[in-house]
């Protein structure tokens, strides 16, 4: 059990960033609790990625503040991404290194023993059904290939917090749910998840918390049954973010 006093896993101040005069986000404040696996949903230009990569150190934030199991991400990088595991948009991974060649490669970058390396990339390839591929250029991969061996990345150093970007878009049923069970694991071992995702029924399934972001404001934040307020997540989403979840149709269709 964690201390009353003990850190959040991820702790979100202020946190601001705009693009010429679009405002992407909009002093987001967000407390991710430890042990917690917490979605983050929004509409298509919500905030999501640009909160999420200003919180792991990707993107430098206008103003505000990020920290992770109490290192601040920007003052202490190197303590914030020791207990950091990231999962980034697949097209950002070097792509004329080999599967095995990149976890190799970033595995060393992290300091991690050779032999420790070499383990634990073997187990990773293994457990994602990626043996065939590893020596394949990650050029080559497809985009749910490319989403595994990302995933792979953020794992291999034992991570305390993993962030993750949508991390089973174009992924098949079974790999799915073998980074199900994985992610599972990892709760159980005492780590903290959080990840975005549009699909709400994902969410549902898999998450203890959310957050509802929208015009990159939080319009709401809390356990999984707080946020949906005795109805569904589409529901509370729509709710939120105010959409409509009638039925869309074309009007030459009606013919």
């Amino acid at each position: 059990m964690n201390a009353p006093d003990a850190p959040a896993a991820l702790e979100l101040h202020g946190l601001r960033k705009t693009f010429g005069d679009k405002v992407a986000v909009d002093d987001v404040d967000l407390t991710i609790p430890r042990g917690s696996f917490f979605g983050l949903v929004g509409p298509n230009g919500a905030g999501k990625t640009t909160s999420l990569s200003m919180a792991v150190g990707l993107l430098r934030p206008d103003r505000g503040t990020a920290t992770v199991l109490g290192h601040d991400v920007w003052r202490d990088p190197v303590a914030a991404k020791t207990v950091l595991g990231v999962l980034p948009d697949a097209e950002s991974l070097p792509q004329r290194l080999t599967g095995a060649e990149l976890l190799g490669y970033l595995g060393l970058l992290r300091g991690l023993d050779p032999a420790v390396v070499t383990a634990r990339s073997a187990e990773l390839l293994q457990v994602l059904d990626m043996q065939d591929a590893a020596g394949r250029l990650v050029a080559d991969y497809s985009t749910g290939m490319r989403k595994k061996i990302a995933l792979a990345v953020a794992l291999l150093h034992g991570p305390d917090v993993l962030v993750l970007d949508e991390p089973f878009e174009a992924v098949d049923p079974v790999s799915a749910s073998t980074i199900r069970s994985i992610l599972h694991g990892f709760i159980r071992s005492g780590g903290t998840i959080v990840f975005s995702s549009h699909v709400m029924a994902l969410v549902e399934q898999l998450c203890d918390h959310v957050a509802v972001l929208a015009n990159g404001r939080v319009r709401s934040a809390g356990s999984l049954d707080e946020v949906r307020g005795g109805h569904t997540l589409d529901e509370a989403f729509a709710d939120l973010v105010g959409t409509s979840v009638d039925r869309a149709e074309l009007s030459w269709f009606a013919s």
